[in-house]
């Protein structure tokens, strides 16, 4: 009896350690960390506090915001730093960054530390949302790597949540500080930084195995992704129909860590899945077989235990000093699909279209989001319908990331539907969006704010698997975080010299008819339509332009699409495939 309880209990200890260093306990915290990566979006709510607090303009405000998108968008140091250094590294770095960028501006906001000159401010929200980057490239970069063939499905799930973190620390921060936005930045500052710290050894690159049933299991997340994201804005709707008390907003976070647990128990059951097929194996094999294989292990046949021929690893590392440099390389490009180097894919015209395309679509897209606060507020929202305006860009921010993921997937699986065509017609909706700020209506701001947090979301979701897809992921890590560097170019000629110039200029208006001047009020407020109007016809016309250019990529890549673009990765992962299948016949 002793005996057999110890067995069992060794039983358990082994299926545990299985599990945490398993794939799918690697993706279950990957998706933890993404839940924390998308603080960034809820700018549109403290940002007022920013404002009040230190007694800027819209201009300065909107400045603040760019280093803000800056720091979120500028991955190329993560990128750089994740080729040399194991993922455990990157995500420490990013939380250490997390917590001191976000930590700074809270002391600033609450009066704890001297005012901070503008140039200061900015220094700190741009270091704290850097570390973005890093969770990104630390979670979702070695994610896709691990499954290479599910990249667009794994791209929206793992993009998705970062969607729904907004409205996740929302509930969050209303449960646990009240109506405090100042509180908010306090959370946005610990809360990441520790996610990070708990999962940073389990994240790792893992050898590639193709599971027969992988898709499924990435539907259930979906699934549950999807209750966690419907729950969200029924909350959300219900806020604004009632006040909620301290304890219905505990009860909100209840569920929401109930339904972020569900993904677990999915990973267990694939890891006990898998667990028992090894044990089958195992059971399947006779003692004198398993002598043999230990007397003469090199007579196995199994494809996965042959050595290595003379000509891989080795010479490879013996040819590396005699192989070309990669400045000669940069106009020898590979054909698309293949890995290209960092410098063949940042000098292309592919990308250069991707980045001219993002230029206006993303700027445009975090502009509007940047904007949501005073936007409500010109119009003449209360604060808590602002919060609304902002939850629901984050759960339909959710919508665009898992909807581009999952329905682009089986679009280019089923019928080769160019993923760059989709592109396209998510900047046109974007269009759309804008154009229903520009000339608001009761209730527009509401459907605005869908659309928007829906094409911002499927347009990042879109980008990133396009690059995975064209220059390969060799280099991924880099060219991942390369690919969004048109977010901030774009955000600060649309949002600071742009938007925030045009409303500086109306509010101006507004105290000249009163007689006052800019000196006669601390912080400077446009009330009325036209606070936006002109600035976001500018935006609209400038993501139709994204929009068009985008076309060309659309007609370049189409052949591309037409062909199996997953077929290597497919003859890559055969041999472990096989042995999965054999090991499954095995246990019938």
């Amino acid at each position: 009896m002793g005996a057999a309880g110890t067995s069992s209990r060794g039983e358990v200890g082994r299926f545990a350690v299985q599990v945490i260093t398993g794939r799918w306990f690697s993706v279950y915290a990957s998706f933890l960390i993404m839940v924390g990566a998308g603080a960034t979006y809820l700018f549109g709510i403290y940002s007022k506090e920013i404002k009040s607090s230190m007694g800027y303009d819209q201009s300065t405000l909107n400045l603040i915001g760019f280093f803000k998108d800056l720091g979120a968008n500028v991955g190329v140091p993560a990128g750089l730093i994740a080729e040399v250094t194991p993922t455990w590294f990157v995500l420490l770095i990013g939380s250490a960054l997390n917590f001191s960028g976000f930590f700074m501006i809270w002391l600033a906001v609450t009066g704890k530390i001297a005012q901070p000159k503008v140039w200061q401010m900015c220094a700190y929200i741009c270091v704290g949302a850097n570390s973005q980057n890093f969770a990104n490239t630390g979670a979702l970069v070695t994610s896709v790597k691990n499954f290479p063939e599910s990249r667009g499905v794994m791209l929206g799930l793992l993009k998705g949540f970062v969607g729904l973190s907004g409205a996740i620390m929302t509930q969050i921060y209303l449960a646990v500080y009240g109506d405090d936005s100042k509180s908010l930045i306090l959370l946005i500052g610990w809360f990441p930084a520790a996610i990070s710290v708990v999962f940073v050894f389990t994240i790792r690159t893992m050898k590639v195995v193709r599971q027969p049933n992988e898709l499924r299991v990435f539907y259930h997340f979906l699934y549950v992704s999807i209750a966690l994201a419907l729950f969200l804005m029924v909350v959300t709707i219900l806020e604004k129909l009632y006040n909620f008390p301290r304890s219905a907003y505990a009860g909100s976070v209840t569920v929401v860590c109930a339904l972020l647990f569900v993904p677990l128990v999915i990973a267990i059951r694939e890891e006990f899945t898998l667990w028992n097929l090894q044990k089958q194996q195992e059971n399947s094999i006779s003692p004198t077989e398993i002598a043999i294989d230990k007397l003469h292990p090199v007579e196995s046949t199994k494809p996965a235990e042959l050595p290595p021929p003379p000509s891989s690893s080795n010479q490879e590392d013996k040819s590396k000093s005699s192989s070309p440099s990669c400045f000669t390389t940069i106009f020898k490009k590979p054909p698309r699909g293949e890995d290209y180097t960092i410098l063949q894919a940042l000098l292309s015209i592919d990308m250069s279209i991707l980045f001219f395309a993002t230029l206006f679509g993303l700027g445009s897209a975090l502009t509007a989001i940047d904007n949501l606060g005073q936007i409500g507020e010109s119009l003449g929202y209360p604060t808590r319908t602002i919060s609304t305006f902002v939850s629901l860009v984050s759960i339909w921010n959710f919508f665009g990331r898992v909807f581009a993921g999952f329905v682009s997937e089986a679009l280019v699986a089923k019928w080769r539907f160019p993923r760059t065509l989709m592109l396209s017609l998510v900047l046109l909706l974007l269009c759309v969006g804008l154009l229903m700020i520009a000339f608001p209506i009761a209730g527009s701001v509401y459907v605005a704010s869908v659309i928007l947090g829906f094409a911002f979301g499927a347009q990042l979701t879109l980008l990133f698997t396009i690059i995975s897809e064209l220059f390969g992921l060799k280099y991924y890590s880099t060219l991942f975080n390369c690919g969004q560097l048109a977010s901030p170019l774009g955000t600060y000629v649309l949002n600071v010299k742009i938007t925030g110039m045009l409303y500086d200029n109306e509010a101006l208006k507004e105290l000249a008819k009163k007689g006052m001047t800019r000196s006669s009020v601390k912080e400077l407020t446009c009330l009325g339509v036209r606070c936006y109007r002109k600035s976001f016809l500018i935006l609209a016309a400038g993501t139709f332009l994204g929009a068009l250019v985008s076309m060309i990529l659309v007609m370049r890549t189409r052949q591309f699409y037409k062909g199996d673009i997953y077929k290597k990765f497919r003859d890559e992962a055969k041999p472990s495939e096989i042995d999965m299948v054999e090991a499954t016949a095995g246990g019938r």
